[in-house]
């Protein structure tokens, strides 16, 4: 099949399972997300019928992460990002490493050496921006103070693991040679700080002057539509110069580039006018998902899949609990936090290819993980809605 071809009849099987899915799992009382990672399922290349282009997913859904982020970018000011990170580094970092922990411990009593583990655990302690994003977004919860603190998070851990994406196949190098490349792992992440420095400092002083520059020039021309491609091409020019010149993350370039967006006059106009493609992209992230998820892991491992979730429903989210209880967050706020934390996603997926790739991570593990996120996701906002009911907002209460 011709690759153009390929493209539109991915979109067109992709589109239109997803919009009946969505109408049937919404008209049940369930999240529509639910249904698009269903119809992922259906076009996927594991269920009998039309098969998809997975290599054409991934790459859509890419693009609905970049405009995701830029979005949430405009709504975030460096100023709320450093008012939360007192409570954001201590309570994530624990966190984080708790889930780790767990994960290792998990994959030692499968009989797993400790790189498998060491995959598995951090494939379990990232959550997924677009899921919890899109729980926020539907609570209008994004621009309040639990909101910031939930953004904060996000962004830590989504630095957290650009890094450790980059040390991989060094620590791949050093546990197939002990003591051989340590000092490999220490220069990649020195190298990927430093990138990392010299990339926000640029766009806070250049790119804070460039940008809203050309958003002026634009309006100038009163091109409606010339106005939403400027946006558009700042979104994923920033995030793939980011990417290609870097090597660091797509998604966090365009984060950087939307909060040096929402510095300007614009910012309001250029969030509305992506805020259209930011939903249809993201669709197609949650069919990406539905696509790579084999259906008869759950029957041939259950019960691994079932140690998995409660790795993902109970380790995480309650240290997460307890520290931000710990630092003074209501138990309304807490527990909101640690009920978009109770799921994994995009992140999760790519330490798990790239932990099979370096031969870390057994492809059973990557397995058990896509089978673990596609549940965790599905029952998310279940998590969500017990949680804001125990310990509900006090202008609900």
């Amino acid at each position: 099949m011709p690759h153009e071809i390929a493209l539109i009849t991915l979109l067109v099987a992709g589109f239109g399972c997803a919009l009946v899915g969505g109408l049937l799992t919404a008209r049940i009382g369930l999240p529509p997300l639910v249904g698009y990672l269903l119809a992922g399922v259906v076009v996927g290349p594991f269920t009998p019928g039309f098969s998809g282009d997975a290599a054409l997913a991934h790459q859509l859904a890419e693009i609905g992460v970049v405009l995701l982020m830029f979005g949430v970018g405009m709504h975030v000011a460096p100023a709320d990002l450093l008012a939360v990170r007192r409570t954001v580094l201590p309570c994530g970092a624990i966190a984080f490493v708790a889930g780790n922990g767990l994960g290792i411990a998990v994959a030692t009593a499968w009989g797993w050496d400790i790189g498998a583990g060491l995959v598995l655990g951090l494939s379990l302690s990232v959550t997924s921006t677009v899921v919890l994003l899109r729980a926020l977004e539907a609570r209008s919860l994004i621009s309040t103070p639990v909101g910031q603190l939930a953004v904060g998070w996000l962004v830590a851990e989504d630095l957290v693991t650009v890094l450790l994406l980059v040390a991989l196949p060094a620590v791949a190098a050093a546990l197939q040679e002990p003591g051989g490349a340590l000092d490999s792992v220490a220069m990649s992440v020195g190298i990927t700080l430093a990138k990392l420095a010299g990339f926000v400092i640029f766009m806070l002083v250049i790119g804070a002057r460039v940008l809203p520059w050309l958003l002026d020039q634009v309006i100038g021309t009163g091109s409606r539509e010339l106005f939403t491609l400027a946006v558009t091409a700042i979104a994923l020019g920033v995030g793939f110069g980011c990417s290609e010149l870097l090597g660091l993350s797509n998604a966090l370039g365009a984060f950087v580039a939307g909060v040096v967006v929402n510095g300007s006059d614009h910012s309001h106009r250029a969030m509305e006018d992506t805020q259209p493609l930011q939903d249809v992209f993201a669709v197609l992230f949650f069919v990406a998902v539905g696509m790579l998820f084999d259906p008869m892991v759950l029957v041939r491992h259950p019960i691994d899949i079932l140690v998995l979730l409660a790795v993902i429903f109970l380790g995480k989210p309650l240290v997460a609990f307890g520290m931000l209880r710990l630092f003074g967050q209501t138990a309304a706020d807490a527990g909101t936090i640690a009920a978009g934390l109770a799921q994994i996603g995009e992140f999760s997926f790519i330490l798990a290819a790239t932990g099979v790739s370096l031969h870390l991570l057994p492809p059973l593990g990557q397995d058990l993980i896509l089978a673990a996120a596609l549940l965790a996701i599905t029952i998310n906002p279940l998590v969500f809605w017990i949680t804001r009911r125990m310990f509900p907002p006090p202008l609900e209460a």
